[in-house]
């Protein structure tokens, strides 16, 4: 096995690495501080070099737990790569083989599916509900998971959809006037496992470097584990590329909405004098946007993901909402780009966020991509190029636009800070706008709730 050292000096040192493998130097500098290259640049320095696989330093793949609560990187002396550390009664087996051991909680079970990692500090029951996350196990980079309980008013819908959790602290008895009930009992409620004394940091940079993996967290109380068949199941699961989720987390029949935003010693309110009539398409809606449109004054009918132009022109809408949801959008697009086509060519006004952002550009003529690294979290910089002003949002997708395939007649109206992507667009001919963010902001800042006036305004004035 070669050093990373050595690879850098057969691909003509770093800046030369850098150009082969499309990265900047900062990341051929953690490449040194890990002594490892992440498993996504593998084929391009085997390119460049003509070294073998088994050359290549890999990162160290016994993630274990110490018997005195404290997460270690490190292998205890005398214990096989997969021997089960003291105590450790979970584990996350990744697709590229790194298993993280640590402790437990919630529902006994194993799940599969994506890795990804939430920078998010509050919400996690509101995260965890998000059906945007349908298919993936959440890593919260925030500590204090736990700490404020769970209830019955902090969901965005009724199953839970994330697979599982990983954190680095084990949970503590609620603390918050709020709280009906611990964590650990709603998980295992919804059937979902938990694995906590993992060095979160250290999976979420493996996540930043080399990509979103595959993945099983798997929580079994007596210690017991196959851990290859764990390792044959992370790697054999085909990954959200190419998956239509949206069906699953849909609605199955039609409903009518109207609970308004929560308020400090009120609770959620009530639309009793709607001005607008608004079809919001499920592809896995969060109830607070619901919420957010009929406190802009909307009556709103929800339909399943899969409605026609015509089941839903046939409310008579005075414009149409499409909802946030999981899964490739390119997969979900044989259903509803030519719903979406049939409702602009009506004339009405239309609103998308996240995957209906996505689904969107896909009915205007553009293309999306899988990212090489999710946007998820309540601290992400956007800017309005209309205005120069930059918004904090709330975010959580996989995918995005391609603004290169953007037809004529659509602008970008948002790019993200943290890497340039599209964060928005616009077709004033077709009296529609799109946010790939969750202006809803639950969990989040409200910095962009406008966007939800603007759509009234826009109903308005198409009168």
């Amino acid at each position: 096995m070669r050093t990373v050292e050595q690879i850098l000096t057969l691909m003509g040192g770093a800046s030369a690495a850098a150009a082969h493998c499309g990265v900047g130097t900062e990341a051929i500098r953690k490449w040194r501080q890990a002594r490892a290259i992440p498993p996504r640049h593998w084929p391009a320095v085997l390119a460049a070099t003509g070294l073998a696989l088994e050359d290549l330093p890999r990162a160290e793949t016994d993630h274990t737990i110490s018997s005195t609560q404290e997460p270690t990187m490190t292998p205890a002396p005398n214990r096989t790569a997969d021997a089960v550390p003291e105590g450790a009664t979970a584990c996350l087996v990744l697709g590229n083989g790194a298993v993280f051991w640590g402790r437990g909680f919630g529902a006994a079970g194993k799940r599969v599916g994506e890795v990804c990692f939430n920078t998010g500090m509050t919400g996690y029951q509101e995260t965890l509900t998000d059906p945007s996350y349908a298919g993936q196990i959440i890593t919260f980079t925030f500590p204090h998971i736990g700490n404020v309980g769970a209830n019955a008013e902090d969901v965005e819908a009724t199953t839970a959809a994330a697979l599982g959790l990983v954190v680095k602290a084990d949970l503590t008895e609620p603390s918050n006037y709020r709280a009906t009930r611990h964590l650990d009992d709603w998980l295992k409620s919804h059937g979902m496992p938990g694995i906590s004394g993992v060095d979160t940091r250290a999976l979420t940079v493996m996540i930043r470097d080399g990509g979103p993996p595959n993945g099983v967290i798997c929580h079994a109380p007596d210690g017991v584990f196959d851990l290859a068949a764990l390792r044959a199941e992370a790697a054999g699961w085909p990954g959200l590329e190419g998956m239509d989720l949206a069906k699953e987390v849909s609605c199955r029949q039609s409903y009518s909405w109207d609970e308004s935003l929560w308020a400090w010693g009120e609770g959620y309110g009530k639309q009793t004098a709607p001005k607008h009539k608004v079809v919001a398409v499920d592809y896995g809606a969060k109830r607070n946007i619901l919420r957010c449109l009929a406190d802009a004054g909307c009556e709103v009918t929800v339909v399943p993901a899969t409605a026609t132009a015509e089941e839903i022109l046939r409310h008579a809408p005075d414009g149409v909402f499409l909802s946030n949801g999981p899964g490739d959008p390119a997969a979900t697009a044989g259903y509803a780009v030519p719903a979406i086509q049939g409702v602009l060519e009506a004339g009405k006004p239309v609103f998308g966020i996240c995957l209906g952002h996505q689904l969107l550009a896909l009915a205007l003529g553009a293309k999306t991509y899988k990212l090489d690294r999710g946007h998820r979290g309540a601290n992400q910089p956007v800017k309005d190029l209309a205005t120069g002003r930059v918004e904090i949002t709330s975010q959580n997708h996989g995918f995005a636009v391609d603004d290169k395939s953007l037809p004529e007649g659509v602008k970008v109206t948002h790019v993200s800070l943290f890497d340039g992507s599209n964060e928005g667009i616009s077709c004033e001919a077709k009296r529609a706008f799109s946010v790939q963010y969750h202006p809803e902001a639950s969990p989040g800042p409200s910095d962009s709730h406008y966007l939800f006036h603007r759509f009234t305004g826009m109903m308005a004035k198409a009168g």
